[in-house]
């Protein structure tokens, strides 16, 4: 005797099985149109019917981007996999993962439309990754779902980690009271692109780091900066020392030098340190060689600075007078009522003088302003324009203090010697 099932003709009579462990522990989590994708094409899948993005998408309500962005989260959950077919089309299949079978071991076959899968090992039949698994849980103080074994085993699988590294990662993390998955993950998969595989090379390249961001913070500190350093910063600061050679004395010795602007910034000090560089360069010596200069020299190269500095305002006053002679007019006005509010000032008796004087030769300036402005001139062209503001190029501020100008004058004046 044999017993038979009438067959279902209708295939919305039929029905699809749903696993508890997807319903626990990757529903919950899920966005609710990822949840719908997963399930409608799951349907298919059991059952051996055709479907494709655009339909599932249309029966649905989505846009097929958004089947598209479905399929690459439940890849990354690993509750699929998405395999590629070899038929010059840019075409895939998608293959749902017995999340039962992802705890005990993995189905290695082709899927239908595949020749052929390549071959991988069974994790869960691996004594490393057993073992990788048992301390990963007494290191985070935890039992790890079955979600969280999926993600981890991916990073051996996809990334290429080694158990070693993965459990490195996680004390490094935990040492940083970090203890989320997904920051792990960052580490792991950082570590492994840069080739590390064992703890040896781990702490090899942490010890190296730690280095570095010494010389980060230090740097950063010097120029008054309480953030992190950005890429494009690193890269600049580990050119100083790698590259270029410099100390951090001799590279604090530079960020010193922002004292006396406004906005410190990197790029200055990245400047100062090209310019030392190149010098040392021509002068055939060490950059971290300070320059030596004497009093006597540095009060040379003041005055050599301040006659330089008048004779350049002296060019420019006469290229004035050359092309608006009214300029000159007007200077030769305000120096006689100058001459003549000295006088009025010295005698005591002509305050009323003395308040028109002033007016007429503010009078002046603002007429020499506009002629200079409507001509395209700076109102300070025709100024004496010191290369220290603060000491007239002289080394002593008003106060009769040196000036913080002095270090970047001597290292001037080292230069201004042997070019004379």
């Amino acid at each position: 005797m044999n017993f038979v099932r009438e067959k279902i003709k209708d295939f919305y009579l039929l029905d699809s099985r749903i696993e508890n462990i997807f319903i626990n522990e990757y529903m919950p989590a899920a966005p609710g149109d990822y949840v719908k994708v997963f399930i409608y094409a799951g349907m298919y899948a059991e059952h051996g019917l055709a479907m494709n993005n655009e339909t599932i998408a249309r029966q649905l309500g989505l846009e097929e981007r958004q089947v598209q962005e479905a399929w690459s989260y439940w890849e990354k959950m690993g509750a699929v996999r998405r395999r590629w077919q070899e038929s010059g089309k840019p075409e895939y299949i998608i293959e749902f993962v017995n999340l039962k079978e992802l705890l005990y071991g993995k189905n290695t076959s082709p899927v239908q439309g595949e020749e052929q899968r390549e071959a991988q090992d069974n994790v869960f039949g691996n004594k490393e990754v057993k073992s990788m698994l048992n301390q990963v849980e007494n290191i985070l103080g935890r039992g790890l779902s079955s979600t969280e074994i999926g993600r981890i085993l991916s990073w051996l699988t996809d990334s290429g980690a080694s158990p070693e590294v993965v459990v490195r990662a996680c004390r490094y993390c935990m040492e940083k009271n970090k203890t989320s998955l997904k920051y792990i993950e960052k580490v792991v998969k950082e570590w492994t692109a840069e080739g590390l595989e064992t703890s040896d090379q781990v702490n090899e390249r942490l010890q190296e780091l730690d280095e570095r961001y010494y010389r980060y913070r230090r740097v950063l500190k010097a120029l008054g900066f309480t953030r992190n350093a950005t890429e494009a910063e690193k890269e600049m600061m580990d050119n100083w020392f790698d590259q270029m050679g410099y100390t951090m004395e001799r590279v604090l010795e530079a960020c010193n030098k922002t004292a006396g602007i406004s906005s410190p910034n990197f790029n200055y000090v990245n400047k100062v340190l090209e310019n030392w560089s190149s010098e040392a360069q021509r002068r055939g010596e060490d950059v971290n060689k300070k320059p030596v200069v004497t009093q006597a020299v540095l009060n040379q190269y003041y005055d050599y600075l301040r006659d330089k500095a008048e004779k350049e305002a002296e060019e420019r006053r006469q290229e004035i007078y050359t092309r608006l002679p009214r300029i000159k007019e007007i200077d030769e006005e305000i120096r006689k009522m100058s001459s003549q509010l000295s006088k009025a000032l010295i005698m005591g008796n002509a305050e009323a003088e003395s308040k028109k004087i002033s007016n007429l030769m503010d009078q002046l300036a603002a007429e020499r302003a506009v002629i200079l402005t409507e001509n395209n001139y700076e109102m300070d062209y025709t100024d004496i324009k010191y290369t220290c503001e603060k000491c007239s190029d002289t080394g002593i501020t008003d106060l009769g203090e040196r000036c913080s100008c002095i270090k970047q004058r001597m290292e001037e004046a080292e230069i201004w010697v042997k070019k004379k």
